[in-house]
């Protein structure tokens, strides 16, 4: 999962089908600030997303005294989730977008997420060239989940940390030979102030939560 705002990716998921992969990534949301609901998601169209929602965060509504008492987690007030579904034709061209809001006010949903799921694409660009687990059809597409695991891992630490994003970038002034600050997501998160190098991504202990 990215944050729109810094590019940060805060949470992922890998199991092997789309909803198992989201429920881990919303269980691990759920430690990370997001204890009582979901935040605002936007996702392509594949399903399974707002069901791992409802499993993670979802409520059984209170029994009334009516009827058989409930049994099935709900959604609850509040949560915003769209979807951008892809409408392709026979020779897997695209040929329209369509927005769904499935969770949440429709003008709000659409006001707060725009019309786009660019960020999530480019990253998920950037995951195939540097991770060579993810690409199909070669050699190196991993069969391995826990190998899987290990190079997803390393691969996000090294985009938040060590690799500056051009769309991050801050113009600097009066600075002579100097036009632009590099930034990486997690500079941009405030989570650090420089760029790490692999060495100081390799040598640093993270201290647990407290």
């Amino acid at each position: 999962m990215l944050d729109m705002d810094t590019r940060l990716r805060v949470a992922r998921g890998i199991a092997k089908t789309e909803t198992e992969a989201a429920q881990e990534v919303f269980q691990t949301l759920k430690t990370r600030g997001h204890p009582d609901a979901p935040p605002p998601t936007m996702s392509d169209g594949w399903g399974g997303i707002d069901n791992a929602m409802i499993a993670v965060y979802g409520q059984v509504p209170e029994y009334t005294g009516r009827g058989r008492p409930p049994t099935r987690q709900q959604p609850q007030p509040g949560w915003q989730y769209l979807q951008m579904v892809k409408h392709r034709d026979e020779r897997g061209h695209l040929v329209d977008t369509e927005l769904r809001v499935i969770f949440g006010q429709p003008e709000e949903v659409l006001a707060l997420f725009g019309k786009s799921t660019a960020y999530i694409e480019r990253t998920h660009l950037t995951m195939r060239l540097f991770n060579g687990r993810l690409v199909r059809h070669t050699l190196g597409f991993s069969k391995d989940v826990n190998l899987y695991r290990a190079s997803a891992a390393w691969e996000d630490a090294i985009y938040n940390l060590v690799r500056p994003l051009k769309t991050l970038r801050l113009a600097i002034q009066n600075v002579p030979g100097r036009r632009w600050q590099p930034r990486s997501p997690a500079m941009a998160a405030r989570l650090t102030d420089h760029l790490w190098t692999v060495k100081e991504l390799l040598t640093t202990v993270a201290l647990p939560n407290t």
